[in-house]
């Protein structure tokens, strides 16, 4: 069962375009965007337009690491109700492929029923 992103802040008003942003950053190694893979897992707005990503990757030895965060960077940057970003790492609970998103599932060619 795929699991959705908690919003928390003024994040939840931005829901549909911060995800739209963070679906443009792919992970390089599975082709497929960081929101549907799940790794995203929480966005928080705070009133001062500190934007934080709570996020995680599919292990720790995860090559395309730096190009995520850059990527996350690049794409939250520029809205204007963001005035920066803050990206923190998680790994409890580990990513596993039930967080994977149906449309995910069928991009990647894995059974969408799960």
């Amino acid at each position: 069962m795929e699991k959705a992103i908690t919003y928390t802040g003024q994040a939840d008003q931005h829901k549909e375009e911060l995800e739209e942003k963070l679906m443009n950053v792919i992970d390089t190694e599975i082709g497929l965007d960081i929101v549907n893979l799940g790794l995203i897992y929480g966005i928080d707005l705070d009133d001062d337009g500190i934007c934080t990503v709570r996020l995680t990757f599919t292990g720790a030895g995860c090559s395309c690491s730096e190009h995520i965060l850059k990527g996350v960077h690049e794409q939250l940057d520029p809205l204007g109700f963001i005035n920066a970003v803050k990206i923190k790492i998680v790994w409890s609970p580990a990513w596993v492929l039930d967080r994977i998103t149906r449309y995910g599932r069928i991009s990647l060619g894995i059974n969408p029923g799960r």
